[in-house]
C-alpha cells in the first residue's frame, strides 16, 4: 500500500510560482509512474502532468505545457510539480497519484484510473 502526501500549496499572485511536493511511503513507490491532477471548484478532476518511473519521460496537459515541470527524486521517494507563470485559472486542489501497476507510461497517466491518491493541497492564484 502506497501512501502519498502533498505539500507546497498556498496563495500566490498571478505570474508567480509554486513548487508542490508529493512524499510517498509504503510499498515500492519508486517503481510507479506518478501524476499530478487538479480539481477546481465546480469542475471535474483533471490530469495535469505525468512522469514515468525512471523520470525520463514526461507528459503534460495543454494547460500545463511550457509553464509546469514535473520531476521526481526516487532516492527520496518524492515527486514535484514546479508551477511557473501561474494564472487565476490554475486555482484548484492539486493531487498526486500513482497507478496500481509499474509498467505505465507518462502519457498513459492521464488516461487510466489511479490506485493511490494523496489528500490534496490547495493552490490559489489571485489575479
Amino acid at each position: 500500500q502506497v501512501q502519498l502526501v502533498e505539500s507546497g500549496g498556498g496563495l500566490v499572485q498571478a505570474g508567480g510560482s509554486l513548487r508542490l511536493s508529493c512524499a510517498a511511503s509504503g510499498g515500492t513507490s519508486s517503481r510507479y509512474a506518478m501524476g499530478w491532477f487538479r480539481q477546481a471548484p465546480g469542475k471535474e478532476r483533471e490530469f495535469v502532468a505525468g512522469i514515468n518511473l525512471r523520470g525520463g519521460s514526461f507528459y503534460y496537459a495543454d494547460s500545463a505545457k511550457g509553464r509546469f515541470t514535473i520531476s521526481r527524486d526516487n532516492a527520496k521517494n518524492t515527486w514535484y510539480l514546479q508551477m511557473n507563470s501561474l494564472k487565476a485559472e490554475d486555482t484548484a486542489v492539486y493531487y498526486c497519484a500513482a497507478p496500481g501497476s509499474s509498467d505505465i507510461t507518462a502519457k498513459a497517466m492521464g488516461r487510466i484510473p489511479m490506485a493511490y491518491w494523496g489528500q490534496g493541497t490547495q493552490v490559489t492564484v489571485s489575479s
